[in-house]
């Protein structure tokens, strides 16, 4: 029987070998915006284990964009010549290139999970003041300053010139973050949104940004595959559903977006999850049935045979994984043998391991 884990897919006109994909994993460790030896070597690897596409962590297009002072950037040209290594590694060994363009709004300029303190980070340690749709504040953090018209101008202008360096780079697939409480899904959802203007109230208001930010990205990269990850819900009282995220996926998919990554959460610190083996499996199905657009499951995938039945039940149309990969960067060339299925690019230096070799 045919693997539908390890049939090729074909996004936007490229060829993506399987449908077992990296997901992006922040990693903390760039110096100014630019990636190190670490991302090389941590990005690459997944590739020689079989991965379909491998994307990067969240990669701010601009400098107030950053998750943390130590995330990577994509908003000058230095960035773009460390990222070129790195995405010529990633495709030499099979695998497609793909990076994820993200701005953090409220949740920008926060401590890293590797410093002892929580929170804002001042300017005095090298912290920024943070934007978001309006001053409201993810709990723990500093009130963040309400874009005005000229600000929001600029996010989308971010976005396209982020999109120009991230093709010079030589990525082939570009993901807008409108996930995980960040900026464009803080414009999303009513708990982090109270405007009162075109940016505000309605869903199609709501939604304003998120499209221009896809039009703006298309228009730069017409020949590129363009994704969108979405949090499908905010697990929380009077915020974002899933219903919501499949009417504004197909709206997406209007506009040129290729494919949608479902994630949930990250808005708010009152989230209400209980996570368990495909706990969001659900909803990238609801997404794909009712938005009618390809897309891949996320959270808690952590086998062969668990990612091959949720393609086969159509779920999903593709698989993203994050600490299974962390745990084996091999998860790939592991997965195609517990499926049986018989790929031809395990690396020659490896075809000693492959499981029917002796």
């Amino acid at each position: 029987m045919t693997s539908p884990l390890f049939t090729p897919i074909t996004i936007h006109g490229l060829d993506v070998r399987n449908r077992l994909w990296v997901a992006p994993m922040c990693q903390y460790s760039a110096v100014d915006g630019v990636p190190q030896e670490w991302h090389h070597t941590h990005l690459a690897q997944f590739a020689s284990g079989g991965a379909g596409i491998v994307m990067t962590e969240a990669t701010a297009v601009s400098p107030e964009g950053r998750i943390s002072p130590e995330d990577t950037g994509i908003w000058n040209d230095e960035q773009v010549a460390a990222w070129k290594p790195i995405v010529a590694a990633i495709a030499a060994r099979g695998a497609v290139p793909a990076i994820q363009l993200a701005h953090a709004g409220r949740k920008a300029s926060t401590w890293s999970p590797f410093a002892p303190q929580r929170g804002t980070v001042p300017a005095s340690d090298g912290g920024w003041p943070t934007v978001a749709p309006s001053a409201i504040a993810f709990e723990g953090y500093d009130v963040p300053l309400a874009l005005d018209i000229a600000g929001i101008e600029k996010i989308v202008d971010d976005f396209a010139a982020a999109t120009r360096r991230a093709l010079a780079a030589g990525f082939r697939i570009l993901e807008i973050h409108a996930a995980h409480g960040y900026l464009l899904h803080e414009f999303l959802s009513p708990l982090s949104n109270d405007r009162t203007d075109e940016y505000g109230g309605t869903l199609e208001n709501r939604a304003r940004l998120l499209l221009r930010v896809v039009d703006a990205v298309r228009a730069e990269a017409p020949d590129a595959a363009v994704f969108v990850r979405f949090s499908a819900t905010d697990w929380a009282e009077g915020g974002w559903t899933v219903e919501e995220t499949a009417t504004v996926a197909a709206w997406a998919a209007e506009r040129g977006a290729d494919f949608f990554d479902i994630s949930s959460g990250g808005l708010v610190a009152h989230q209400r999850i209980v996570p368990g083996p495909g706990y969001q499996v659900h909803l990238a199905r609801h997404v794909r049935e009712a938005a009618g657009v390809p897309v891949s499951a996320v959270g808690l995938i952590d086998s062969g045979a668990q990612a091959e039945e949720i393609l086969r039940r159509g779920d999903a149309d593709a698989i993203m994984s994050a600490r299974e990969w962390l745990r084996d960067p091999h998860f790939a060339l592991r997965a195609a043998g517990e499926v049986g299925a018989d790929i031809d690019y395990w690396p020659v230096q490896y075809l000693r391991a492959r499981p029917h070799r002796r």
